[in-house]
């Protein structure tokens, strides 16, 4: 999307919130690869989609600065809950100030360290949204590993799943993250269990529900 046409767009959206607005500043003033961070364009379609969805209990894999969780927290009834993993602990500190900024930062529950070891212990379908933005070379396994803790009817959200375009280069040119997208694109594709959409929005946004 050009600038001037991205300007534009988040003209004529919801503002972010104040708490959000700061967040996203201190996210690339202070972070690595602040591009990462979900924005607000981002956010305000993940507060959207969460409203729609209305899930008691969310599931956030790749928490970064917060950004993410707290807009899909937004989007939450009072007494819903969202897990959130964040696998570098160094993030921690930053991660709990920008909670506790944040008027639903009460709804969202920070683990930090691999969420597989936690989750295990959940059971079946007992959750209604799972937003996966973690590790691209791994996201065939959460996809596995969450999938039969969605109830039917609800979704999975996968960021990213465009890549930068990258997805679209020959085979032979692809990195191994770009591989990785590529695979878990097509295993989603062909998975009949599923209805799904990309958007093509910043970096791409899968949206699957679970038939």
């Amino acid at each position: 999307m050009k600038p001037e046409l991205e300007d534009y767009v988040l003209k004529h959206i919801d503002p972010q919130p104040e708490n959000l607005r700061k967040l996203d500043r201190l996210t690339n003033l202070r972070l690595l690869n602040g591009r990462m961070c979900s924005g607000h364009l981002q956010g305000r379609l993940l507060k959207m989609l969460t409203e729609m969805i209305k899930p008691r209990h969310a599931l956030e894999l790749g928490t970064f600065s917060g950004y993410s969780a707290l807009c899909i927290a937004e989007g939450m009834e009072e007494d819903a809950i969202l897990d959130t993993f964040e696998i570098d602990d160094e993030l921690e500190d930053f991660i709990r100030a920008a909670l506790h900024d944040s008027p639903h930062g009460h709804k969202v529950r920070l683990n930090i360290g691999d969420a597989a070891p936690v989750i295990a212990g959940w059971e079946k379908e007992s959750l209604d949204l799972v937003f996966i933005d973690a590790d691209k070379r791994a996201y065939r396994d959460y996809y596995n590993m969450v999938f039969p803790l969605v109830r039917k009817g609800g979704y999975i959200i996968a960021d990213n799943t465009l890549w930068d375009g990258h997805v679209t280069e020959p085979p032979e040119k692809q990195a191994a993250q770009t591989r990785e997208i590529v695979a878990f694109n097509d295993m989603v594709a062909n998975d009949e269990r599923v209805e799904k959409v990309i958007i093509p929005l910043r970096d791409g946004l899968t949206i699957i529900r679970k038939l």
